[in-house]
Formats: structure tokens, C-alpha cells, sequence
């Protein structure tokens, strides 16, 4: 037994250096340093949202509360519905237009550079993008996410405008209506003024015409009505154009932004 010892250790001592290193040990040596464990990048904290509202100044007469109807025209195709109503009952309105409803609705766009005494066009943007500065997803859209990307967004639109021949724009009003404060400034110092609003009459166009009659109905002077007037398959239309038969009826005054003085939170009018 004690041969067969001293044997093996002979052969041990007797392996080359040079092949020493293919051995292994107990307890290995790590090469190099370890990794330390990478943690996450920090999420950006989202940006503080707001929706701004707007007034107009009150007529203080009593049966013939003063009311601004806005419609928005975001993509999509023109409500006849609801275009028929403004001008068959002469009913003045501010419709904010995006480049991309321009482009698809020359015949609607004609009706109103022809009835100027009636419809006041706004710029609604570019591309239908929330005029928000930060990355972040409102109703699923996603947002402009940079000041050049808000800037793209508000001057876009209005180019849009100038060449379908619609005068230079003053007021703007973004995908969604949410804004942060950051582009609401920024906007501003375009030279726009930013149009929030007091009724949701439709809802976004998602809303029943029941609904949708009931709640445009129910302005009060000074309100500032939103609706939309590019969804012509939405029952939401239809309650738009029997509530302004509605408020006609009861002796409303109907004005457009460009009419009136107003008054907006969040630093959109000052």
C-alpha cells in the first residue's frame, strides 16, 4: 500500500508545468473582477397633465344665454349631420381643423370658406398628436414627447391651414385637450392662444345621441361647448344636431371664440 503512495506522488511531481494549469483545484480562481449586478434605469416620472376649461363672457340676459360651440374635425370624415344643422339654421361655430381632415375633406372645407360669417377654422394640429412635451400615452395616443415635437405639431397645422387657403390661425387646441404646463408655454409663445372648454357635449363622439342631445342642451351662459364633427357614423351626431335645434329654440345666442372675450385656467389665454 505504501508503494502505491509513493508511486502516484512520483508521478504528480513528474507532470510538466506546462500542463499543470489544466488540472482544476478545489476552488478555482475567478478571472478577473465580477460584474457588479446592473440595476434598471429609473422610469421618468410622468408628466402632470392637465385639461384646461374656458369661458366666454356671459350675456346676463335672461332666455338668451350666450354659448360657444366647438367642434373638432381630428381625422376621419365630415359629419353632414351636424354641418347641415350650422348652416341650415345659420348657427355661427369654431371648428379646429387637423392637416390630415383637411386633406380628406376638400368638400366640407369649401362649405366653410363659403359661409365666413358662420364658421371661425382653428388649428386642431398636424397630426392629431397630444401637445404634450414629456413621452408619455394619453387615451393610448402617444404624445408629442419634445418642445420641437409640440412646435412641429402646432405649426404644421397651421400651414395645412394657409395652403387649403383658410386665414392664419390664432387659437389652437391639441389632440386629447390635455397639455403639461411646460407646452402650454411653449405654445403660448407661438402666439396662440389655447382652447380649453366647459361641456363635453359628445364625449369624443362615443357617446349615445340621447346622451349626447342632453348634455349640449343643458350649456349655460357663458359655457364653452366641445363636440366632434368628423365621426358620421356615431350616434353621438345625431344628438349633437337635435341639441343645437334645442338650445336655438330657447332663444341661445351662438357665438364663435373670434366673437367674444373669454377666459381660461392653466395660463392658456393670458
Amino acid at each position: 500500500m505504501n508503494r502505491i503512495l509513493l508511486a502516484s506522488a512520483f508521478l504528480l511531481v513528474s507532470i510538466p508545468a506546462a500542463f499543470a494549469d489544466g488540472i482544476p483545484s478545489a476552488a478555482p480562481t475567478a478571472v478577473g473582477p465580477v460584474p457588479a449586478a446592473v440595476s434598471p434605469a429609473p422610469k421618468a416620472p410622468a408628466p402632470k397633465l392637465v385639461e384646461p376649461h374656458l369661458h366666454i363672457a356671459r350675456s346676463n340676459l335672461a332666455g338668451h344665454a350666450r354659448i360657444a360651440l366647438t367642434f373638432d374635425a381630428c381625422m376621419g370624415q365630415a359629419d353632414e349631420r351636424i354641418l347641415s344643422t350650422l348652416v341650415g339654421e345659420r348657427i355661427p361655430a369654431t371648428i379646429f381643423v387637423t392637416a390630415r381632415w383637411l386633406k380628406r375633406n376638400p368638400a366640407a372645407v369649401a362649405v366653410f370658406l363659403q359661409n365666413p360669417d358662420l364658421f371661425e377654422l382653428e388649428n386642431h394640429g398636424q397630426n392629431h398628436i397630444p401637445a404634450v412635451d414629456a413621452p408619455t400615452l394619453i387615451y393610448g395616443i402617444a404624445s408629442a414627447g419634445s418642445p420641437q415635437a409640440v412646435r412641429q405639431e402646432v405649426e404644421g397645422g397651421a400651414a395645412a391651414m394657409v395652403a387649403a387657403g383658410i386665414p392664419a390661425p390664432h387659437w389652437f387646441r391639441g389632440s386629447t385637450a390635455k397639455y403639461d404646463l411646460s407646452a402650454i408655454g411653449e405654445i403660448r409663445a407661438m402666439g396662440y392662444r389655447i382652447a380649453g372648454y366647459s361641456v363635453n357635449g359628445d364625449g369624443g363622439s362615443l357617446l349615445g345621441a340621447v346622451i349626447t342631445e342632453k348634455r349640449i342642451a343643458s350649456a349655460k351662459d357663458g359655457d364653452v361647448v366641445i363636440s366632434h364633427i368628423n365621426q358620421p357614423t356615431h350616434a353621438a351626431g345625431e344628438g349633437v344636431a337635435k341639441a343645437l335645434v334645442d338650445l336655438k329654440a330657447k332663444g341661445t345666442q351662438f357665438v364663435r371664440l373670434e366673437d367674444v372675450e373669454d377666459t381660461g385656467d392653466d395660463k392658456t389665454t393670458e
